[in-house]
């Protein structure tokens, strides 16, 4: 239950022991029958908040109660009925519409109406009473004008918040496209230039150690293994012109842009030195991607925050290391699931392992890897 709930109970609470302080009621079965109707009703109400029709009906009972209860004794009518009465109508326009809102306000100024043919007021009370009810119905109904404008607003802030997200995955995209499209350009005029030129020197190379003599043809064998690897480490270059970037560690970060941009996720990134620079291998550097993704969503699944923790860092060159923290309010019982134990197979593939720490505070996913030596140049 909300608090709203409670606000009317307490509000209640203080109303009803006035009222029955400033009458002289006797206590007889038709007035136990109808107060306790009155708090069924009142307790019953926030149970059909989906359907207001039915909470209309309600009220509109609601506000006949208290006359019955309140019946004049002796023709003096209970000072504190106005105010039992404005408190139901109260509830009845922050709960309903504007239109059945007046509906239970017509119910209820009705019976006010036929009340008051009971009761011998004075002219200067029928004032006193007609000016407090009208009072209260306007600033109930500027109440409900203010709460309807509102709501509009609000909902106008949804559609222009929906479709500035839209906007935004579309300039992502585009942004996205237009990158992939200089990639694929850049792969291409390397491939026709480079290529060809390597390619070119090869068939040259080959043709000179045919014709060199033997002193010279293993310098032109080693110029000629030098091409080849040249030319190889072009190809798998513009292969990798023309591959999406689907993984790795700007991948990642292209992840982390996107949860923060949909408002998904709150993220704290920090990188330690080396991390960047990390000799990882395209199949770690992958592992890494699905692993702190795994972790993510996991955090949007089960996690009650929406908060999380991403640091890399590669200390001495030597290894590399991950870890997504999110704060976790309970110590409720943990079991790894698929998702956690296909994270772990794929860094163990790679030569990494996978730590899992659970307390009352944190969960944490914990990772590392150990990196390849670097190559010297010859």
């Amino acid at each position: 239950m909300n608090k709203t709930y409670f606000m009317w109970i307490a509000i209640h609470c203080l109303v009803w022991p006035l009222a029955f302080w400033g009458s002289d009621l006797h206590l007889s079965l038709q007035l136990l029958a109808s107060f306790c109707l009155f708090l069924i009703i009142l307790f019953i109400i926030p149970l059909f908040s989906e359907k207001p029709l039915i909470q209309t009906v309600l009220f509109s009972i609601q506000a006949l109660t208290p006359l019955i209860i309140f019946y004049p004794v002796d023709h003096q009518l209970n000072q504190y009925l106005l105010l039992v009465q404005a408190l139901v109508i109260a509830e009845a326009v922050f709960r309903l519409s504007l239109l059945k809102s007046v509906l239970v306000m017509l119910v209820q100024f009705a019976g006010l109406l036929w009340l008051l043919t009971q009761t011998t007021l004075s002219t200067y009370q029928l004032a006193w009473y007609a000016l407090f009810y009208i009072l209260v119905i306007i600033g109930l109904l500027y109440f409900q004008f203010v709460k309807r404008s509102e709501i509009e607003v609000k909902e106008k802030n949804d559609v222009l918040l929906d479709e500035y997200r839209r906007m935004k995955r579309h300039l992502v995209t585009e942004e996205e496209n237009a990158r992939q499209d200089e990639r694929m350009l850049i792969g291409h005029e390397i491939h026709d230039s480079v290529g060809h030129k390597l390619t070119a020197l090869l068939m040259q190379l080959e043709a000179f150690r045919l014709n060199a003599d033997e002193k010279d043809k293993e310098k032109v064998e080693k110029l000629k293994e030098l091409a080849e690897q040249s030319l190889e480490e072009t190809r798998r270059a513009v292969k990798s012109f023309k591959q999406n970037e689907v993984g790795g560690l700007q991948g990642l970060i292209r992840l982390i842009r996107k949860l923060e941009m949909e408002k998904f996720m709150k993220i704290n990134f920090s990188v330690k030195h080396g991390a960047f620079a990390a000799s990882l291998t395209g199949e770690q550097s992958f592992a890494i991607y699905r692993a702190v993704q795994e972790a993510l969503t996991n955090i949007m699944k089960h996690s009650s925050t929406r908060e999380a923790h991403i640091s890399f860092e590669a200390p001495g060159g030597s290894i590399f290391r991950f870890e997504v923290v999110n704060p976790a309010k309970t110590n409720s019982f943990f079991q790894e699931g698929y998702g956690l134990n296909a994270m772990r197979d794929r860094l163990e593939k790679v030569g990494g392992t996978l730590e899992i720490h659970h307390d009352e505070r944190q969960f944490a996913i914990r990772g590392s890897i150990r990196l390849m030596e670097r190559r010297g140049s010859v």
